[in-house]
């Protein structure tokens, strides 16, 4: 597994070994050893999974702590633009967003350490995810962002007429004036 930085303290992008012949494919998407020998030492505790059309953007969604949860995510089918915005009030890169496109082709996956607020737009129909968490969700704990911040200024490529947003992530409050708990 190849483990670049990014130029947030904490985020990585992985990429597994991938074995290709004539049959298909085979890697190893997860291992807690490769992981820990690259200074990784999360615990993984829960799998999500998620299906989205063209157009739906989740997020932008955190844990507060003490249930703040670490993800590795990565896409199964499909493209995404996976986004992350710094909420660690003491970081160099507070308020500042990283983007990149993940998806079934590319095999890339995203280690998101506490402290960062994270969404995806689903680029192409059936963009299907799967994403470990090394704390359990508690709904008591959740937080987001808007996903149009003006402060944030996400390109999400994707045109306005083209996104979707749940009812739940039309309400987040505005990054200005935006107390963060990390």
């Amino acid at each position: 597994m190849k483990l670049t930085k990014t130029s947030f303290e904490g985020l990585f992008i992985l990429e597994p070994t991938i074995l290709k012949d004539d049959r298909g494919f085979f890697m190893e998407s997860h291992n807690q050893k490769q992981l820990e020998a690259l200074g990784i030492a999360s615990t993984f505790v829960q799998d999500n999974h998620s299906l989205s059309r063209k157009g739906v953007i989740r997020g932008l969604h955190f844990q507060n702590p003490p249930h703040q949860q670490t993800k590795l995510i990565r896409s199964i089918s499909g493209e995404i633009l996976d986004v992350v915005v710094d909420i660690r009030k003491k970081s160099l890169t507070y308020g500042e967003h990283f983007s990149i496109i993940l998806s079934a082709n590319n095999a890339r996956q995203l280690f998101v350490p506490p402290g960062f607020a994270h969404g995806f737009a689903a680029l192409t129909n059936n963009a299907e995810i799967l994403y470990k968490c090394d704390q359990f969700y508690h709904k008591n704990a959740e937080g987001g962002l808007p996903y149009n911040d003006p402060n944030l200024k996400i390109d999400w490529q994707l045109d306005q007429s083209e996104i979707i947003i749940s009812d739940k992530d039309k309400v987040h409050p505005a990054f200005k004036g935006f107390q963060s708990q990390f």
